[in-house]
This record gives C-alpha cells, structure tokens and sequence, in this order.
C-alpha cells in the first residue's frame, strides 16, 4: 500500500504540493492567533482542597485568587503617615477595577502580622474574582495598575504571579532554545547530507508540521481550554520529529535512486522507511497519548499538541516529501556543501556489530550494570511542585516571595486553611469548645508559629468564657469580635489558619497538614473538616498525579507491544524493545536525581537545586522518551528483519540492520539531542530538567542501546528473535521486494 502511495504522490506531485501550499496558507493566517487563545493555568482537579476552596467561596465568600503585594521603605515604618499614604498610592490604580474581590491592608482590615519585624516592610492582599486560571489570564493586566512612589519598593508576588512568571520565562526560554538549536541543526544536516538541497527540506518540513500544528491547536481552543505549555511540546517535537523522518527518507531515497528510476525509488522508499516512520509515528503517539488519561487541562494539552504534531509529520512525510522527491530525483544532490561518504559501506557500524555479536554476554551484561547503575540514583528520588524558588534570580515574583519569607517569616503567606463545616451552627457551645481544643493543640506545636481563628482572639479568654461569648454573638458589641465573624465565618462554616515556621514545600510543612488532616477527622460526628492552602493543594495534586500515572504506564507498554507485535510479527522482539525503552529512561530518571535533587552540575547548568525532582517532568519524560526511544527501535528492526526476510541469517540481518541505519539513527538522534539540549539554556528549573533529561535518554538509547545491547541481545537470543505463533506467520509485509 505505501508503495502505491509513493508512486501516486511522485504522478500527482504538482497537485500534491499545490495542496500543500494552499493548506500552509491557511496555517499561517490561524497558527499567529493561537497565542491569544492558550490558558495560562494547569487546571483544576476535584481534591479536598479544591472542596475547601469551593466552600470557602460559596459560604464566606472569599476570593481564590489573591495576589500579595509587597511594599517596602529603607527608612520610613509602616506606622508614619507617609509610609501609609505609600501604600494607598500603590493600590490605587486598583480600586474600582471591575475583577477586584477586595483589598486588605495593614491598615484596613489587616493583622498586626502585616508589619515586618523591623518594621519597614508591609503587605497587602488584593484578592481577584473568578478562578486561578482568569487570574492567570488578567494578571499582567492587574499588574500594570499597581505602582512604586518614590521611594518606595514594591513586588508583586502570590500563586498566580509566581504562575504567570513561570509562562513567560517558558516562553522566553523556548524562543531562545529555537535560537541555540537551529544552526545546530543545521551544521547536523549539513554533515549528514552534504548537500544544500537535502540539507535545507528537513527544515522545511518541520516548519509546514508546527505551523500547521499550531492551526490545529487554535480551531481546538474554540470548543477547549488548552495550556500555553503546548507551544513547548509542539515545537520540540515538531523540529524534532519532522526533522527525523525526512531525514529516513531522504536518506532511504538517495540509497534507492543509485539503481532504480525515480517513481520507484520513492514508492520503495515509502515501503521500507515509510513504514518504518508510519510505526514509529505511531508508537509516539501511544506515548503521547498517555498524557491525555490525566486528569489535568496542562497535562491534556501536551498530549493534544504532541499526538497533533506527530500526526501532522507523518502526513507531511509520507505525502509532501515523496511528492518533493519525485520533482527534486536526481537534485537532491544539488549543491554540495561538504564531501560525506554515501552511508553505503557503513564500515565502521558492521565491525561494531560483528564484535558485539562475537562476545555478546561480554557487551550485554556491562550495558546494562551501566545502565542500571545511572539509574540507582532514582531510588531515593523525592517529588516536590515548582514554587518561587523555580523561577530565575531577579523575578518579581521570586524577590517579592523571599523579601516576606526574610522580613516575616517562611510561612507567612502559605497558611494551612482549615475549613471547619458544621451543619447545626459553628457557634454552638460543643462546636466552639471543640474549636478552642483544635486550635489550642496546634497553638502549640513547635512547628507552629501561630493559629488565627474565632476562638484565638486573645489567649487570656478561657474555653468556658468563649462558648458564654458566641452564645449571642449578636449581642457582643467588642469589634475584635465582629471582625473575627466577618473574616473566619459564623453561620455554619469557619475557617482556621494555622501558620508554620518553615516554607511552604519543606517536610515540616507537609507534616503539619497531615497531622491537621487526622485531628480534623477527630472533631466530631457533627463537623466536617477540609483543609487547603498552597502546601495541601500541591500535595493532593501530587497524589492524583501519582494515582493515574502507573495506569498511564499500563497503557502505554501494552499499546505499544500491540503495535510493534503487528509490525515485526514476533512476541520476542516488541517485548525486547519495551525493555530496552525502560532500561533508558530509568537511566534518565537516576540523572534526573543525581543532577537536580542533589545539585550535581549546578554550576555547569546554572540552577540551585530545590533538593527534589518536580513531579511532572518524570510524567511526562515518560510520555515522550518512551515514544521517542522506540522511534530508533524501530528503524533499526524494520531493517533488520528487511534483511532477516531475504537472508533467514540472524547474525547476518543485525550487522547489515545496523551497517544500513547506524549513521542515519545516530544523526537522527544527535539531532534531537540538540534540540532537547536547547532546552537545558532554560532559566526555569523544570524546563532545563525536561531538556537535560530527554536529551540524555535519547543519547543512551542511541549508543549503549542501538550500537550495543540490541546487537548482544538479539546475538544472544538467535532464532528466538523471529519466534510467533502459527496464527502470526504469513509473508512479509511490503508491497514490492526491496533489495536487502
């Protein structure tokens, strides 16, 4: 079939490309907009912290979205009058903005806990209506309303600014890798090649996939939200795959013209590289796919964008390149650049293989003590959520958060929220007697700095005397009372807040809000407790992560066992290959470990490690090694068994597999090395991580594992490699007999 494809796409070539032209017309016009269409969010999941939060909106009215607003003087405190008329100046662009929820300040609502200890530095929240994704999306719009007097130092800092920071720096950083990775790449192709004419189409291709990728995206954010994170993931794979498989054809196409006319060097080519790209097209979006089983509108979007973009390639290649070649033929070895070798002798990859295969468990076992070895680190691994610290030195939001955690204390702005429901009345004498024995436990644990609730108004009010006072609350003229009503509720649900010494991601932190959890279970039959804040939140998102990620593995091992069971007609070989793809990224995950958990290389790297692993890069390395690796895997098998069907020799179809495919794999991958390693010039940690770990997994996948272990192993298993049930055992696929 893919034979008659290619022959067809070389006749109609003209109406193919005009096609072609006319559909990256329409790309270009819709692909720009897509920019003001992305949601600059992660989405939200159904936790007990989201409950809280949901509660806390519907029964006391708070806002979700607050954003913290620093302000700060050298010389004047926060109790001179031109210290407060500062702080008014910076909120007044603010006031009457028509998403604002409220504004407390020091002065206006605000605690004493508003004021530094040396007293030259105060904060105001400034809370937004709607969700933390609109507050994403009308944060620089609210930004721009607040401003420093003279004098005066002002940060704005919070969730949603440290949120928005984190996309832009995204943004500047991808923009940045396109600038490092492209002459890159190009230098690559250029020794590949040799020629200007090859060398310039991977590039083409790769701009028609993303741009009409990024068409793609926009109609689909018509009818869903999508993350802004997926222009990340379309264009690295998009560079990078596009690249790839234009690279397999043109090479298979230029082996194929030295003895055949042009329409049948493209339509074999279609048949043997084709199908090779088809598979592996397709074993990457099974990886990909896996992303869209998480319950996360961020992790969703990566999976649209990666499936998109892989998709889009494999229309280009297997219809625009073959279409391209049947009018270059001949051509496409115009304009040379640089003297290469034809890639046909592949001297160099046939004495690896012979030698690998002449002492195969000699090879196989060291590769893989290595592989295992890089891989250990990863035991000891700790998750942990990007927070202020993820953002590069310099960043409002990151200077802003540290300045309050210096001048106030680490869990100043992270508070656990306790949301306390209790359906009978919150100020009935047994709930409040049960409030004042919560708070008092928590008052004083040593991890605790302070509690603010309706029964820890003053410490000299006993138990007794606070159950006499809410008795009539109406009744209680003393304003530290009714404000206490107005903030922590009185109806029948009240909130808690109990503040910790240490940050918002430390252990201590976590502990504390699993021991509020447990004590919170214990209040009575009566009350219902939730808790929430930024450390509850972060945790349960983890959690629901962790909970459908083995079931995403699941998915995507079985899926793709499936595939590469139809393609190679062997149960050996498929469940080889998914071997081999764990064996690379387990590697990936140990470096991941011993480079940003333990801080190894941070001075080559630029980061200060955070002392963790971010919980989404092992998710979606995962999704994308695992469909990238297998991409290599099945190059080097489809030529393998190409030969194995005309020779029925083992030793013979692995050392001409890898003679035929070793450079091509090995630039391939250099190739999408590079681009993975743009990434790691990131200023944010968890994109230099994604890029450092994808770029070291496809660069083990194509040496230790394609030049070594899969020539030792398939030496050392023999016939066993080829071995399916009789149902599975027919001719082989392809249209037309290719020589070998």
């Amino acid at each position: 079939m893919l034979f008659r494809l290619g022959v067809a796409m070389v006749r109609w070539r003209w109406w193919v490309v005009a096609a072609w032209v006319m559909t990256l017309l329409i790309a270009g016009g819709l692909a720009p907009r897509v920019f003001n269409r992305l949601t600059p969010g992660f989405g939200r999941v159904n936790t007990e912290s989201q409950a809280a939060i949901n509660l806390l909106g519907q029964k006391l009215g708070q806002d979700e979205v607050v954003l913290v607003v620093v302000v700060s003087h050298p010389e004047l405190v926060v109790t001179d009058p031109a210290f407060r008329q500062g702080v008014e100046e910076t909120l007044a662009g603010v006031v009457g903005y028509s998403d604002l929820g409220g504004i407390v300040t020091l002065y206006d609502g605000g605690a004493p806990s508003f004021a530094s200890r040396d007293g030259h530095t105060t904060y105001a929240y400034v809370s937004l209506k709607g969700g933390f994704d609109h507050g994403m999306a009308i944060f620089e719009e609210v930004r721009g309303k607040i401003a420093a007097p003279q004098g005066f130092q002002v940060w704005v800092t919070g969730g949603v600014a440290i949120f928005s920071e984190l996309n832009l720096a995204a943004e500047r950083d991808l923009q940045r890798s396109e600038m490092v990775s492209f002459p890159l790449v190009l230098a690559a192709l250029a020794i590949v090649f040799g020629t200007l004419v090859a060398m310039v189409a991977p590039i083409a291709m790769a701009v028609v996939a993303v741009a009409v990728t990024m068409a793609a995206v926009f109609l689909l954010t018509q009818v869903m939200e999508v993350s802004i994170f997926v222009l990340n993931i379309a264009t690295f794979l998009g560079i990078g795959i596009s690249i790839d498989y234009t690279l397999l054809a043109i090479n298979r196409f230029r082996e194929e013209m030295a003895q055949r006319g042009v329409a049948e060097a493209v339509g074999v080519t279609m048949d043997t590289a084709g199908r090779a790209i088809l598979f592996s097209g397709l074993t990457t979006v099974v990886g990909l796919s896996g992303l869209l089983f998480m319950p996360f509108m961020f992790f969703q979007s990566l999976g649209i964008g990666g499936v998109a973009v892989v998709v889009a390639s494999l229309l280009v290649v297997l219809t625009l390149v073959p279409a391209l070649l049947g009018i270059l033929g001949p051509k496409v070895n115009r304009f040379r650049v640089l003297r290469v070798g034809n890639g046909r002798d592949g001297g160099l990859w046939r004495r690896v293989a012979m030698g690998v295969m002449r002492h195969p468990v000699m090879v196989a076992v060291p590769v893989i003590a290595v592989l295992l070895l890089l891989g250990a680190p990863f035991l000891g691994v700790k998750l942990g959520t990007p927070w202020a610290t993820v953002l590069p030195t310099g960043a409002e939001a990151r200077e802003g958060w540290e300045k309050v955690e210096r001048d106030f204390g680490d869990g100043e702005l992270t508070p656990i929220a306790v949301v306390v429901e209790a359906p009978g009345g919150v100020l009935k004498p047994g709930v409040v007697g049960a409030l004042y024995d919560f708070t008092r436990k928590f008052a004083g644990d040593p991890k605790v700095e302070r509690v603010e609730s309706i029964v820890t108004l003053d410490p000299a009010i006993t138990r007794e005397q606070y159950q006499q006072m809410y008795a009539m609350p109406q009744g209680m003229p003393a304003p530290l009372v009714q404000a206490a009503l107005a903030v922590f509720g009185g109806d029948d649900v009240t909130l808690v807040r109990i503040y910790s010494k240490y940050g918002v991601l430390s252990e201590e932190t976590k502990a504390l809000v699993e021991a509020v959890r447990a004590e919170g279970k214990a209040l009575g039959p009566d009350m219902r407790t939730l808790v929430t804040g930024a450390t509850a939140d972060l945790g349960d998102t983890g959690k629901i992560m962790y909970t459908y990620f083995p079931w995403v593995i699941l998915y995507i091992v079985v899926t793709t066992y499936v595939v590469l069971l139809v393609l190679f007609r062997s149960v050996v070989l498929p469940l080889k290959a998914v071997i081999m793809n764990a064996l690379s990224i387990t590697a990936s995950y140990g470096a991941l470990v011993f480079i940003f958990q333990e801080g190894n290389f941070s001075g080559l790297l630029r980061f200060t490690s955070s002392g963790f692993v971010e919980m989404t890069v092992p998710i979606i390395m995962f999704c994308v090694v695992f469909g990238l690796s297998m991409d290599y895997e099945v190059f080097l098998l489809s030529r393998v068994k190409e030969i194995y069907d005309h020779t029925l020799d083992n030793a013979e179809a692995v050392a001409g597999g890898l003679e035929r495919t070793g450079r091509v794999i090995t630039s391939a991958a250099l190739i999408l090395v590079l681009v993975a390693a743009a990434f790691a010039t990131s200023d944010v940690i968890v994109v230099k991580a994604f890029g450092v770990g994808v770029a070291l997994a496809i660069l083990l996948d194509s040496t230790l594992i394609r030049a070594l272990l899969v020539p030792a192993l398939m030496r050392i298993m023999g016939a066993a490699n080829w071995w399916s049930p009789r149902w599975m055992r027919r001719a082989p696929p392809g249209g037309r007999a290719a020589r070998p």
